[in-house]
C-alpha cells in the first residue's frame, strides 16, 4: 500500500500470496488486522482486485457475521490499491498458514470445497502465540471483534 492509500476497513489491508498443493496454485489472502485467511483456487488472478470486496463477504458470510456489518465493510473497500507488502508480521503468519495448508488437504482427494474447511480450520489456529495471552490473536473471534467495534451501532 502506497503512503496515499489508506484502508479504512475494520480488517485493514488483504495481503495475498500464492502457494501450490497436490500441484495446484491457490491464493492465501489473510486480513492484516484480523489475521482472517482465505484460500481460493489461483484463477482469474487479475480480476481478484475487483472481486476483493465479494470473496469476502462470502466469507464473513461464513464467519456468521450480520450482513449489516459485512455491508459496512465491504462497501468501504473500493477502491483497491496494490501494493508490496509492509508488515513482516503478516508475512509470517502467512507462511505459518501456507505451511499448514497441505496438511489438511488428502493428496489428490480435495477439492475446491475442502478450502473451506482449511480456511476454517487456519482461522482457529492461535497468532502471535508467543506473546502475552492479551495479544494471541484467533482469527475468527478477532475478525467478529473488529467489525462490530467499526461498524456495529
Amino acid at each position: 500500500m502506497t503512503a496515499a492509500a489508506h484502508s479504512d476497513t475494520a480488517l485493514g489491508d488483504w495481503y495475498v500470496n500464492r502457494l501450490v498443493v497436490d500441484q495446484r496454485p491457490l491464493l492465501l489472502l489473510v486480513s492484516s488486522t484480523s489475521l482472517l485467511p482465505i484460500l481460493l483456487p489461483a484463477r482469474d488472478v487479475r480480476t481478484l482486485p475487483n472481486r476483493l470486496a465479494d470473496v469476502v463477504a462470502e466469507r464473513l458470510a461464513r464467519l456468521g457475521i450480520a450482513s449489516s456489518l459485512i455491508r459496512a465493510e465491504t462497501s468501504v473497500m473500493s477502491p483497491v490499491h496494490i501494493d508490496v507488502t509492509i508488515d513482516r508480521s503478516v508475512l509470517g503468519i502467512m507462511v505459518d498458514f501456507a505451511k499448514a495448508v497441505p496438511y489438511f488437504l488428502e493428496v489428490g482427494a480435495w477439492d475446491e470445497a475442502s478450502l473451506l474447511m482449511v480456511e476454517d480450520r487456519l482461522s482457529e489456529r492461535p497468532c502471535h502465540a508467543g506473546k502475552a495471552s492479551d495479544r494471541v490473536i484467533l482469527p475468527y473471534r478477532k475478525t467478529s471483534e473488529l467489525l462490530a467495534q467499526k461498524w456495529a451501532g
